[in-house]
């Protein structure tokens, strides 16, 4: 089992270079986010697939690259990403809308440079990242457990009052940040009644 998961690991690894690399080169606004994310900010490797964050307005582009590089793509029936297969069919989603809110060019902007496999990617921010996955939450995705380790990971590299005042709006995730305090992992402030941050 560990053999094949270190398999996987370095596949998706060789995937996300691959893609990143024509993305970058085409000036495509994007930035690497879920686990691959996570694992570029210093978070153990579980990596099943390749998240980018990318601006609505450069998908086109973004589907264009990756073809002429030798992925498959497919528009699936969410509105919110479209997707990309290499040869060895491992996944590439391109993530345009967040808990339907638009990834915005300054999203992109605040993420940081990061050696990652020995190739230099936008990564997005920490507070950024902590948001993606915890907003989205809702009594149908829901686990606490594995999403864990990756947040306290990235623990020292979030905002946690900022995280706090944007996933305000959602009782799963703000449930979530009330077992982060629990547990020493984040120490947000409650935000005020009339807070409306804006995010992305």
């Amino acid at each position: 089992m560990a053999s094949h998961t270190h398999e996987v690991t370095e596949g998706i690894i060789e995937t996300l270079k691959r893609a990143g690399s024509a993305l970058k080169s085409q000036g495509v606004r994007f930035a690497l986010a879920g686990g691959c994310a996570a694992y570029a900010r210093g978070a153990a490797p579980s990596l099943h697939d390749v998240d980018f964050a990318l601006v609505e307005e450069d998908v086109p582009r973004a589907l264009e690259t990756l073809r002429a590089v030798g992925f498959r793509t497919a528009t699936p029936p969410e509105d919110w990403l479209v997707k990309a297969f290499d040869e060895q069919d491992r996944l590439v989603d391109l993530i345009f809308r967040i808990d339907e809110r638009q990834v915005t060019p300054e999203m992109i902007e605040r993420s940081d440079m990061i050696n990652t496999a020995a190739l230099t990617l936008p990564v997005l921010n920490a507070t950024d990242l902590v948001i993606s996955w915890i907003l989205p939450m809702s009594e149908h995705s829901c686990d606490y457990g594995s999403m864990l380790p990756q947040v306290r990971a990235l623990r020292e590299q979030v905002n946690w009052d900022q995280v706090a005042e944007v996933v305000a709006v959602s009782p799963y995730a703000s449930t979530f940040l009330t077992l982060l305090d629990r547990l020493g992992i984040a120490c947000a402030k409650p935000p005020a009644e009339d807070a409306t941050p804006h995010w992305p």
